[in-house]
């Protein structure tokens, strides 16, 4: 009988174990993210790796959730790939790699509206994962605005300004926990309404107050915005970010903002437990290296590998060896969009440099490119390979020796240089521009209206579309050599390519 009664005991205290008030739940953070395969010969990154991480943590702890900061769909060199249509995919393998990842929300970046509108919904109607939308709005005959949505078999789901995830423990506490987005609106799009950043996270804010026990933000802003909004939401913990590309996890008052580095050369794993009782939230964050000691999940690998055959075929079809490393930086090359569209780097000046080479002996006084054939939107580290260049300028194109006159030539760089922040800046090699006095100069010497200049110069640039008035038949335009197929000089991803082999 005494036995029974200890049995029985045990059974009841089991039973009635008292729920804690306390529930612990995990996010996994990711932004930034172009490529879909590892990177620096496979030592880094690689979204393969990303899943099994989630996985582990999803069997250790079956509340948690993957998230997205956004910006992926663009760019990537896979993405300026065609089919067997002849049409781009446009960020298509990414969606394919994030559905068999399960992702549990992802916020939008503003390159994901680098593409047109029917790709961009097309990416949209092919995902199966939950997309937030705070502040973007699909806009329509540029007046009105209607939310984004995704369409599947008919049936048109919009896109919420706000999301919840519902969260129970093994001793019965419940919580649910609520999204917000915002988006930075540094990419105008005649389809995309950006709203009022700030307000409408606000607004999203006081919508899910009354709702949830707990509000997170997941935002692709620049980190001076993610600040002004934990300061005027201080009742949010924590913001997972995106844009920078770098990472961080910075206290904004009793808030943290997060983000980690790009393309998913690191995960931020945060365990965040909440107390019902006192209504706070206690975080621990641990930056988490992707690497070869990683693992992988197969179900995603299997995928990834899928394109890198795709891309591989392609890229062995303009160099060999593509994988083969081919420079070693000092210090990283700035590929950045706001730097490249804005100020001299040291990757534009490379890249300005090489096209300079590309012609042997010929007599070059100058070379340039506009900011915007840049297409990476980061820092390049380590072990350059010709995949890197293929990343930094995805688009290719060929280059050009021209001779052109000096008044041509001092208003072209003039308007370059007051396109500053747009894509028409360009980056160049033996131009300089003294500001004192107003004067543009080529090799330390002033430019000369009527002399005649053997400059370089994209393919791009001669169509006008940066330059209005630069292009072929322009005035001043002297003489234009003409590339064969077979020339270095068709490519300027070869070019860089040869001459950073050299280096």
């Amino acid at each position: 009988m005494k036995k029974i009664s200890i049995l029985l005991i045990s059974i009841l205290f089991i039973a009635c174990k008292s729920d804690d008030n306390k529930l612990e739940f995990i996010v996994v953070q990711v932004n930034d993210v172009y490529e879909i395969s590892a990177m620096e010969g496979g030592k880094t990154g690689g979204l393969a790796r990303v899943a099994n991480l989630y996985n582990t943590l999803k069997t250790e702890n079956p509340n948690t959730l993957l998230v997205h900061g956004g910006d992926f769909l663009n760019p990537s060199i896979i993405a300026t790939l065609k089919d067997e249509n002849g049409d781009r995919y446009r960020g298509k393998q990414m969606i394919e790699v994030m559905n068999a990842m399960k992702f549990d929300l992802v916020a939008f970046g503003n390159h994901e509206f680098d593409i047109s509108y029917n790709d961009f919904q097309k990416r949209l109607d092919e995902s199966t994962f939950q997309w937030i939308a705070t502040n973007v709005q699909l806009l329509k005959d540029s007046i009105a605005k209607t939310p984004f949505y995704v369409e599947n078999n008919g049936v048109k789901t919009d896109i919420p300004r706000t999301v919840t995830f519902d969260f129970k423990d093994t001793d019965g506490t419940e919580i649910k926990v609520g999204f917000f987005s915002a988006t930075i609106d540094s990419n105008p799009k005649d389809y995309v309404d950006y709203g009022d950043l700030y307000q409408d996270a606000i607004n999203a804010y006081n919508t899910l107050e009354s709702k949830v026990d707990v509000t997170l933000g997941l935002t692709h802003a620049a980190f001076n915005q993610d600040k002004l909004i934990a300061n005027s939401l201080p009742n949010v913990p924590i913001i997972f970010g995106g844009h920078e590309h770098t990472n961080m996890l910075v206290p904004v008052g009793e808030a943290l903002v997060s983000k980690a580095d790009a393309n998913a050369k690191t995960a931020y794993v945060h365990r965040i437990t909440f107390d019902k009782v006192t209504k706070k939230s206690t975080i621990k964050s641990e930056l988490v290296s992707i690497n070869e000691s990683t693992g992988e999940a197969i179900e995603v690998a299997v995928i990834v590998e899928k394109w890198k055959r795709i891309l591989d075929e392609k890229l062995e079809e303009i160099i060999k060896n593509p994988y083969d490393v081919i420079y070693k930086p000092v210090v990283p090359l700035d590929g950045r969009d706001a730097p490249t569209r804005s100020v001299q780097t040291n990757l534009g000046q490379l890249i300005a440099t090489s096209m300079s080479k590309a012609f042997g002996d010929a007599k070059i006084d100058c070379a340039f490119v506009n900011g915007g054939s840049i297409r990476i939107d980061d820092e390049l580290s380590g072990e350059i390979t010709g995949v890197d260049i293929f990343r930094v300028l995805p688009f290719g194109g060929g280059i050009n020796k021209v001779e052109m006159k000096g008044e041509l030539l001092e208003r072209t760089l003039q308007y370059g240089r007051l396109r500053a922040g747009t894509g028409a800046y360009l980056q160049h090699h033996n131009i300089g521009y003294d500001v004192e006095k107003k004067q543009w100069k080529i090799g330390g010497k002033r430019i000369h209206k009527s002399k005649t200049y053997t400059v370089v110069l994209t393919d791009y640039l001669l169509l006008g579309r940066d330059i209005p008035f630069l292009k072929v038949g322009a005035k001043g335009l002297v003489n234009i050599t003409q590339n064969k197929p077979e020339d270095l000089a068709s490519d300027v991803r070869k070019v860089v390519i040869k001459h950073l082999k050299t280096l």
